[in-house]
């Protein structure tokens, strides 16, 4: 196994550091997937705190025969340039890297180009069938604490479990916030594009086009008709990620379909690893420990992919 640093986007304006992790070679094409970030700017490893979850699920799979790349995520490196650009979207902060990701890898030899996959986590997994679609061309996705929703509905999610948790004073002044988020939300759909790129959600820089953009590609409609492996991962005590209303929810879309593969895991978090505190509220305490990724998780993924 050997770590060999490559850059992806070498020719366009936004070049990205990352690691091609590959096993031992043995003179046969080997299978390979990328690794896609979930929301927030993000280096190659996933680096929460003291946790890096995308090093592990790369050392683990490199380590079963599997070939894996990891980049810097654009918005860590070119955050700056972009927050001048209202236009932003998934379509510029994940999806054409992606993409370039996994033509990268088509043109190294030693990869099987029929065998290559996506490993999408978080919002990389909400995007998965649509970076898939839109010049990907994975032979499988694998889904992890992905979500079918729209990011605006589990941000909202997200400030009531929040809410919930806080003392009665603290309820109030939250509700009011929430409240004003929410009217902010409520329209997007209804401004057109220019309008959008103007009007300000979270903050000064994160624009109503962001979330527009993304909601009028929704996951389900690439995946009702998804034919091709697919494989659904899930910690079961994910506060950012829900069974009830995420993992389920894929149950429903797939609805059966012979090539959807679900595995819920009943003590790990959204990063899969051991639950601690189990509250969106100690988020931060809990990232904090040093941990890894179960390595029966890493196990499923590399079965999955070897198996097809």
């Amino acid at each position: 196994m050997k770590d060999e640093k490559i850059v992806i986007g070498a020719n366009t304006n936004y070049p990205l550091k990352g690691v091609l992790s590959l096993p031992s070679l043995t003179g046969e094409l080997v299978p390979a997937v990328v690794i896609v970030h979930g929301s927030g700017p993000s280096n190659m490893d996933g680096k929460v705190f003291n946790n890096h979850p995308y090093k592990d699920i790369s050392n683990g799979l490199s380590d079963k025969g599997i070939a894996v790349l990891r980049y810097d995520k654009r918005t860590l490196v070119y955050g700056k340039e972009m927050k001048k650009d209202a236009g932003i979207s998934v379509k510029e902060e994940t999806i054409e890297d992606a993409i370039l990701a996994a033509n990268f890898l088509r043109n190294d030899l030693r990869i099987d180009p029929n065998k290559i996959f996506i490993i999408g986590h978080s919002l990389g997994g909400m995007l998965a069938p649509r970076i898939d679609a839109e010049g990907g061309n994975f032979a499988g996705l694998v889904i992890m604490a992905g979500s079918p929703r729209k990011l605006e509905e589990i941000i909202m999610d997200q400030n009531e479990m929040i809410l919930n948790s806080l003392n009665k004073f603290l309820r109030w002044i939250a509700k009011k916030q929430i409240a004003a988020l929410s009217s902010k939300f409520e329209n997007i759909y209804n401004l057109s594009d220019e309008e959008a790129k103007l009007k300000s959600v979270l903050g000064r820089n994160i624009k109503a086009y962001y979330f527009k953009e993304m909601g009028e590609h929704p996951a389900t409609n690439y995946l009702n008709s998804f034919e091709k492996p697919i494989l659904f991962l899930q910690g079961e005590k994910d506060f950012q990620a829900t069974v009830e209303k995420d993992f389920n929810e894929y149950k429903k879309i797939m609805d059966d379909k012979p090539n959807s593969t679900f595995k819920l895991y009943s003590n790990l978090n959204h990063m899969f690893m051991p639950s601690i505190y189990g509250e969106l509220l100690k988020a931060k305490k809990v990232y904090k420990v040093a941990q890894h990724v179960d390595k029966e998780v890493i196990n499923d993924i590399a079965d999955w992919i070897l198996s097809l």
